[in-house]
């Protein structure tokens, strides 16, 4: 018999943390543990906001399967019992967590996938041109991502590229642009040197980049939540950013990995912020990756203990007291 506990938690950030149309305060997460046999299983997830999950919507929908993984269930079967979001995602973080120290056998085993160096992005939120470009220059990382908007998108982006030269630069819109800015603006970012424009579009009104052909390879983050969309993403991205709180958890997005990498898409993966807990099983997709941003426990005051150690843009392996290994 399992013994299942979920709490909610709240981890303030250092500073706000903008982005296109929201503000971060706070990390509100679910964390969950699965006991069995003496052997503790952990999760972490903050939910997806622009769907509108709060860590109380995540709570009541773990909660309502409580009895369920107390009585063994699995993470197959979970798939078919809650939709994918949050929730599913740190509980099947949790048995993933589980499953290794039950089994004494790596994640790396579990998955077939070779463990290699990782190298994050380290992210720059949206400010005035000087402020971004200063902090720029004091990140150590060779890859940064900058968040834009519809507002001053080159100012900025020529800002941080002036004050970082010698960094592989991203961007992240947040749906933030219309298609004529994506059409004005791709080819002077192109000329910047920009390596990536992640989700330049609305969820759901960029179908007018099946036929366009920018310059700048694109990756969509809220337009691909999981595999159920990758078809149509397919037709109108380069690049799929794959985030656990979308995706519902790690066995989703090792399927939705896979998938796309069948069908010729590079991959990223990203974050929702969160601790080192919620970045550890995104390690793992990471050895997939194109790109990596798995910071998000950099943007908090502090963090779980014992966390995952970054250094010069470098991120290693989350240890077994963690979350797996």
């Amino acid at each position: 018999m399992r013994k299942v506990c979920f709490a909610i938690e709240s981890w303030p950030t250092k500073k706000p943390f903008c982005i296109t149309g929201y503000t971060f305060t706070e990390a509100r997460v679910l964390h969950v543990t699965i006991v069995e046999n003496h052997h503790i299983g952990q999760g972490e997830a903050t939910g997806v906001y622009y769907m509108n999950e709060t860590a109380e919507d995540m709570l009541a929908q773990a909660s309502s399967i409580k009895s369920a993984l107390e009585q063994g269930l699995s993470r197959e079967a979970l798939q078919d019992l809650l939709p994918a979001g949050g929730a599913r995602n740190a509980i099947d973080c949790a048995l993933w967590d589980l499953e290794i120290k039950l089994s004494s056998k790596s994640i790396w085993d579990l998955t077939g996938i070779t463990p290699g160096e990782i190298i994050t992005v380290n992210t720059v939120g949206i400010d005035t041109p000087k402020t971004m470009a200063a902090e720029a220059m004091d990140l150590s990382t060779p890859k940064i991502k900058v968040k834009l908007n519809g507002e001053q998108s080159l100012e900025r982006i020529k800002a941080v590229c002036a004050a970082r030269p010698d960094a592989e630069i991203i961007v992240d819109v947040n749906q933030g642009w219309t298609f004529s800015q994506l059409v004005e603006l791709a080819p002077q970012f192109q000329s910047l040197g920009i390596a990536m424009i992640e989700q330049p579009l609305p969820r759901g009104d960029d179908q007018a980049l099946v036929t366009y052909e920018s310059p700048v390879p694109l990756c969509a983050d809220e337009s691909c939540l999981d595999s159920s969309e990758l078809v149509q993403a397919a037709q109108r991205y380069q690049m799929i950013n794959i985030k656990l709180d979308k995706t519902g958890g790690l066995t989703e997005a090792l399927k939705l990995a896979r998938q796309a990498k069948a069908q010729g898409l590079e991959l990223m993966v990203g974050n929702m912020l969160g601790t080192s807990l919620a970045m550890a099983p995104g390690f793992v997709i990471a050895q997939l990756c194109k790109f990596v941003d798995l910071d998000g426990a950099l943007f908090l005051k502090s963090d779980r203990h014992p966390a995952m150690d970054y250094a010069g843009g470098r991120v290693s392996s989350p240890s077994s007291a963690l979350w797996g290994l």
